[in-house]
């Protein structure tokens, strides 16, 4: 057994990938913010492909943590020289590995704030990356403006404070570049969210207002926030996954990531400072992101959480034995192809009548051993961004809504569930207010749309909380399958919003 360090890339077998690089003669171009496995699985994997066909020594990664989670990252970092190892599988199960180097240093921010400050405020760092989930852009949902009153975003506000949210950092590094006379970096979200960039901006030019407003003008007018589309299918690394990578390898990694084969990435081609040539390792470098991401957001992460409560209270586990029963393939199709796509636009290259079905192919491989658990974290966050804007779209449209409505009931009943203490505990920074609004309906039906920083306007629309009642009550006295079978037996009608 190999333990995964610099030492012990010379002898790994052939069956492994190493880089053709040496890490150790990187320098940092790219700063990111939320070192997770999705940013190993995508954004620093293009990286490795870039620095694997050499001329790019200068665009390493400096991975940044802010979250007492993160310590752990710090932890294994440090212990296998910033090295780690990316498993990738294909539904025919076809399995590579690559060692990947990209992330050339990695910072706990709560261990030194000032050298966090300095890297950004560094001339050669002319890209600061972001996966801080959805939940991490203090916004407020219903209104899409900036939320200040979350507790790090109150102390990073006070005269001189050392920053402890990412914004915070960003923040301070921009004024520390525009005070030493250095021209800032791109910021680039890879986050779930339509507009990312959009939004980057504004979250980060109302933090810096209320900070310095002239700060934040500068940061308005001067920084660049291209918006981006990311996809690959990347769960959760279990010890399980550890230990087969020491089974099919030899090789003992302590945090391996494993993904689907597939991968995306559109980027918008803004960038004040330059930037790396994505577009020779496969990144799609486009003047108008938007139709792929909403292709995306509406397709695929509103498709998970329309599995994911069904199949929950179903009793499934995992995304490949959901999407493998006929009657979720059906209702997936179902949303996808008579309420999503009516709210998108042409995407150039793609067919999207083919892309969900090539959804369904990628959600149906058991290589990935995706969980449901792992979908419905934050679901407060990802519903709102993912879900509600197809059935805003909808009721504006007239549109059909039957498979929307099914899933934010579906939402409801899986949180009562979890407070009867029939399932796992939630993972939502509005657990207790969720809670109670699920309470609440099962005595006054329609409670749960209740929810302002969840709903908005939307919980009061007369003919979303029909159609939620309408699947309510299906759910109720059909169960989770007959209410999928309820839904597509059903002829949709549309109607004006009320």
């Amino acid at each position: 057994m190999v333990k995964l360090n610099l030492a012990a890339l010379a002898s790994l077998g052939p069956a492994v990938e190493v880089p053709r690089y040496d890490p150790r003669q990187l320098t940092t171009g790219i700063v990111h913010f939320g070192v997770g496995g999705f940013h190993r699985s995508h954004q620093a994997m293009y990286l490795d492909r870039l620095l694997n066909a050499g001329g790019a020594d200068t665009w390493a990664i400096c991975g940044v943590g802010v979250l007492p989670g993160d310590v752990q990252m710090r932890d294994v970092f440090q212990a296998q020289d910033q090295l780690y190892t990316l498993v990738t599988r294909s539904p025919e199960g076809v399995q590579e590995a690559r060692v990947i180097g990209a992330i050339h240093r990695f910072l706990f921010a709560p261990d030194d704030p000032e050298a966090v400050l300095e890297v950004l405020a560094d001339p050669a760092t002319r890209i600061v990356s972001l996966t801080v989930t959805e939940g991490g852009y203090s916004l407020n949902n219903a209104t899409g403006e900036f939320d200040p009153s979350g507790a790090d975003v109150q102390h990073d506000l006070q005269p001189g404070a050392v920053p402890r949210s990412t914004f915070g950092f960003l923040t301070e590094g921009l004024r520390r570049r525009r005070e030493r006379g250095v021209a800032p970096f791109t910021v680039v979200s890879c986050d779930n969210i339509q507009g990312n960039g959009h939004v980057t901006q504004r979250v980060l030019t109302a933090f810096a207002r209320l900070k310095d407003p002239q700060l934040g003008e500068w940061i308005a007018q001067q920084v660049a926030f291209p918006n981006s589309m990311v996809d690959r299918i990347t769960p959760v690394t279990t010890d399980q996954t550890r230990q087969e990578v020491q089974r099919d390898y030899g090789l003992e990694d302590r945090w391996p990531v494993v993904a689907e084969s597939f991968t995306q990435w559109v980027l918008e081609d803004h960038f004040t400072l330059g930037r790396p040539a994505l577009d020779r390792v496969g990144v799609q470098l486009v003047q108008d992101v938007e139709p792929y991401e909403l292709m995306k957001l509406r397709l695929l992460n509103a498709s998970h959480q329309a599995m994911s409560y069904l199949g929950l209270l179903a009793g499934y586990s995992y995304v490949h034995d959901v999407c493998r029963d006929p009657l979720f393939t059906a209702f997936l199709l179902g949303y996808m192809q008579r309420e999503a796509i009516p709210t998108l636009r042409p995407v150039p290259g793609i067919d999207l009548e083919r892309y969900c079905h090539d959804l369904v192919s990628r959600f149906s491989s058991p290589a990935i051993q995706d969980t449901l658990a792992r979908l419905i974290v934050d679901a407060s966050e990802r519903i709102p961004k993912f879900l509600l804007p197809v059935v805003r779209e909808q009721l504006t449209r007239g549109g059909e809504l039957a498979h929307a409505a099914l899933v934010v009931a579906s939402w409801a009943a899986y949180v009562a569930a979890v407070g009867r203490g029939e399932q796992p505990a939630l993972v939502d920074p509005r657990a207790e207010a969720l809670l109670a609004a699920a309470a609440q309906d099962q005595q006054t039906p329609g409670a749960f749309l209740n929810l302002p920083d969840v709903f908005g306007e939307l919980g009061q629309d007369g003919r979303f909380r029909a159609a939620y009642l309408q699947a309510r009550a299906s759910l109720a006295a059909l169960g989770p399958l007959g209410a999928l079978r309820a839904v597509g037996e059903a002829p949709q009608t549309a109607g004006p919003s009320a």
